[in-house]
């Protein structure tokens, strides 16, 4: 009499990790640029005269290009970032595609939340649609636990206008950048698409 066999045991499933979409950002702009050290910053840090030129890469995170559009300045800043790479260099902007929801005029996303038990943050953004569905204003609100409960860790508020993939295309073009190429999200791996231009060499 021969014993049973052993059942077989399923492999455990592997469920992988989000990556951050600022991580996704750096590593389309290292992809780009190919093998090697290359400075690569935030377009937030240019702005604020953190970081100055010559540098590899800079990256643009999803609301930056339509505030600055609101703001009568996406043509000048592009003109700035292009002056500030090395020849060869390059830009990674997420695109916002925002042009749908104008029409509809949602008034907020689905809250984001980070950390666990009394380290627990929510961001709430809040949408405050102009008549013509072409701009919108932006609350963001974060809110951490405390002893009383929730409370309002900060505020910002910002305008925005709402830019299409093609727009975005155009401007790049218009600013003297080279190469310019628009990613899908399932090309990039970032929940937005992604406008792509180097600077000329």
């Amino acid at each position: 009499m021969t014993g049973s066999q052993p059942a077989p045991v399923a492999p455990a499933e592997v469920v992988p990790v989000p990556r951050a979409p600022e991580d996704v950002l750096a590593d389309v702009a290292a992809a780009v640029l190919g093998p090697g050290r290359h400075l690569s910053v935030d377009l937030m840090d240019l702005l604020d005269g953190v970081v100055r030129g010559p540098v590899d890469a800079v990256r643009a995170n999803d609301d930056l290009l339509p505030r600055l559009a609101h703001e009568n300045a996406l043509d000048t800043v592009l003109n700035q970032i292009r002056r500030l790479l090395r020849p060869g260099g390059v830009l990674v902007a997420a695109v916002p595609e925002l042009a749908k929801l104008g029409v509809l005029r949602p008034t907020a996303p689905p809250p984001r939340v980070t950390g666990s038990g009394p380290d627990r943050q929510v961001t709430v953004q809040l949408w405050d649609w102009a008549e013509d569905g072409g701009s919108y204003g932006l609350d963001v609100v974060q809110l951490v636990r405390s002893a009383e409960g929730w409370a309002v860790a900060g505020a910002v508020s910002t305008h925005h206008r709402v830019l299409s993939v093609e727009e975005v295309a155009e401007a790049l073009t218009n600013a003297g950048f080279a190469a310019v190429q628009c990613l899908s999200p399932a090309e990039s791996g970032h929940p937005l698409p992604l406008c792509v231009a180097l600077a000329p060499r």
